[in-house]
């Protein structure tokens, strides 16, 4: 039975064949390459030929040439014409300069433009080829990535992949990220400063963007600055991001200075209420937050003692942090209009949101304000008329008849005790007013630091926690 030789690699093939089994050469048909004329000598000079050019190219493996040649010896080919040279081969004659790469891998790898950008950034792995055959590489076939052994002992480096633009030093985790979020902060420590500062981690595209958008539009240093100028203050109790960025492609995190504890766990660490004094402090200091962020057309839209951290020391200087829901409630300057459902209900710590977000509205000043009469009534006794409720829809019922009748918000909270006049004046106003409508902030405060001046204390004055 005759058979037939590759003009490229001269592998012997089977009749039929359209294409080389070793080197993908595309084959003649049968009646061009065989008829009258050849014979055995040529047939193998040619063949000979053929494996010679392709040595020089570096396209064939050692394996298969040298089992062809046995072939050729052994056998009685029958008489054919002259194998019929291809444009490849006549390539090779024009040009006989082997490619040579710098490699340690026996096998030659073609690499594209794409390739050898990511071999600069990607570390490459020692792969043996299968013996007896040649590994032929194709366009995205070569991608080259490290073990996932060395990618657990190596530290992992929390960093901006996306844009680059990642503020401040990068913070290295040791271990792998377990959860998509984490609500409580982690206090990282830079490697050789005493300087530490807090990371805050997050699902890629959660409510931690949402915060990452606001510190970036509202809460701009420069504008901060700007704000403290203006109103002749020390102080502002607005978080400054050190830094953030992506981490995995699945995380996105933020890093702000260390601002201390929080007020929650101070609560808990005291297990009794704060004194009245102390409250109004906090609500005074809080009011020159929401007073900033409201003039940059945000609400914060969660407040509770969860997102106030107290900085200790003469200042005590007291932070308004938790930026996950804020709402621009007031774009271009135009306010948003009050449409119920249309955001997701019960946004927020449950006892404290207002009655606003329990209905899905976008929440507007007021709401920011009847949040901050909510906490200092749980601040300062310990409970409100919903605390032990759990279903959401139960504890907007109760918010929406309280707000109604602030009097019996008061005597439920404060029971058998005398109702402070700062809170009442303070609930009675912000209670009254209207889902656009803009608060006067400077008589509110000045209520309440009104009553703090009568208790003998001061809103400079450091907290007595």
């Amino acid at each position: 039975m005759p058979f037939q030789f590759c003009p490229q690699c001269g592998t012997k093939l089977q009749p039929g064949y359209r294409f080389c089994p070793s080197c993908g050469e595309k084959l003649s048909c049968a009646a061009e390459d065989f008829g009258p004329g050849s014979s055995p000598a040529s047939t193998k000079a040619e063949v000979e030929t053929a494996i010679t050019k392709t040595n020089l190219a570096a396209r064939s493996c050692k394996p298969t040439e040298n089992k062809v040649q046995e072939d050729i010896a052994s056998m009685n080919v029958s008489p054919r014409p002259p194998l019929r040279k291809t444009r490849k081969s006549l390539r090779l004659d024009k040009d006989p300069t082997p490619l040579v790469l710098p490699s340690a891998h026996p096998a030659i790898v073609e690499e594209t433009g794409t390739m050898k950008a990511k071999v600069e950034f990607e570390p490459t792995i020692d792969v043996s080829p299968s013996r007896g055959k040649c590994t032929r590489s194709g366009k995205g076939k070569a991608k080259m990535s490290s073990s996932p052994k060395r990618q657990a002992e190596e530290p992992q480096n929390l960093c901006d992949k996306g844009s680059g633009a990642t503020q401040g030093p990068a913070v290295n985790a040791a271990s792998p990220v377990s959860s998509p979020v984490i609500k409580s902060p982690l206090k990282v420590l830079r490697p050789n400063s005493k300087e530490s500062h807090i990371l805050k981690l997050g699902a890629k595209e959660g409510k931690i963007f949402n915060e990452q958008n606001f510190l970036q539009r509202a809460a701009k240093p420069a504008a901060v600055d700007k704000w403290l100028k203006q109103n002749k203050m020390d102080f502002l109790g607005i978080p400054s991001c050190a830094g953030f960025g992506l981490h995995a492609d699945s995380y996105r995190f933020l890093i702000f200075p260390d601002m201390g504890r929080s007020l929650h766990s101070v609560i808990e660490k005291e297990n009794k209420p704060l004194s009245e004094s102390v409250v109004l402090q906090l609500a005074c200091r809080i009011l020159d937050v929401l007073r900033f962020i409201h003039s940059n057309e945000y609400v914060h839209a969660d407040i509770n003692a969860e997102n106030i951290y107290i900085k200790p020391g003469q200042d005590a200087q007291v932070y308004l942090v938790g930026y996950c829901h804020a709402f621009r409630y007031c774009p271009g300057g135009k306010h948003v209009e009050y449409r119920e459902a249309s955001r997701t209900p019960h946004e927020g710590a449950l006892p404290f949101i207002s009655v606003d977000a329990h209905k899905g509205a976008g929440p507007s000043r007021r709401s920011d304000l009847q949040s901050l009469g909510y906490c200092m009534l749980h601040w300062h006794m310990g409970t409100l008329p919903w605390i032990e409720l759990a279903q959401p829809e139960q504890v907007a019922v109760q918010k929406q008849r309280y707000r109604e009748d602030v009097d019996a918000l008061l005597r439920h909270c404060f029971g058998k005790k005398r109702v402070s006049s700062a809170f009442h004046t303070y609930l009675k106003s912000v209670m009254a007013l209207e889902y656009s409508e803009e608060p006067n902030y400077s008589s509110l405060k000045n209520g309440l630091s009104a009553a703090l001046h009568q208790l003998g204390g001061s809103v400079e004055s450091p907290l007595s926690l």
